[in-house]
């Protein structure tokens, strides 16, 4: 919304909100009336009981369409809630791990990622290495791989394991 005129910014412009003199009609039936005066096209579309909606400003002359401007918004509504229920939204997840983590430590995390893997995210593993672990990476990448041994079956590797400061991180996305 728009502070200033307090206004939506995607509105549609509609009836007496058109500023051209001359616009170009179609119907409801998507059929080309013609061109009239912007007048002529507000008494036109009101003996019609129904509302001028202007859809496309570029042309010359504008073209605008004659339409019940409450149903078609209902009908954008409707379809737009449709939209937003079939498209999934894919997270990044995040699991931690230590070098000196245990075997069953591991089957529980590796659980887990499974269930993120199961709901399409994008998981992001890390291991945290302290203290002069860091100068021995090839610990970390053992743990990795034991790790990943348990989701290869769910899971790709999309980035490598690679070191980030402390952190040794892998990512790993669901195989289609």
């Amino acid at each position: 919304m728009n502070q200033a005129t307090g206004k939506n910014l995607k509105s549609d412009i509609v009836n007496k909100d058109i500023r051209a003199r001359e616009v170009l009609i179609i119907n409801e039936n998507g059929e080309k009336i013609g061109p009239l005066s912007r007048n002529e096209a507000l008494e036109f579309a009101e003996e019609k009981g129904l509302d001028l909606l202007l859809v496309s400003m570029n042309s010359n002359p504008p073209v605008a369409k004659l339409v019940d401007y409450g149903k078609f918004k209902y009908e954008q509504k409707k379809k737009e809630r449709e939209s937003k229920k079939h498209q999934h939204v894919t997270e990044n997840k995040e699991m931690r791990l230590r070098t000196g983590i245990g075997d069953h430590d591991i089957e529980f995390k590796a659980k887990k990622v499974r269930e993120f893997l199961e709901n399409g995210d994008r998981v992001k593993i890390s291991l945290k290495f302290r203290g002069r672990e860091v100068t021995r990476p090839e610990f970390g990448k053992e743990t990795l791989k034991k790790f990943y041994s348990h989701i290869e079956d769910l899971a790709k590797i999309e980035k490598e394991p690679q070191l980030n400061g402390l952190f040794l991180d892998m990512y790993v996305v669901p195989k289609k």
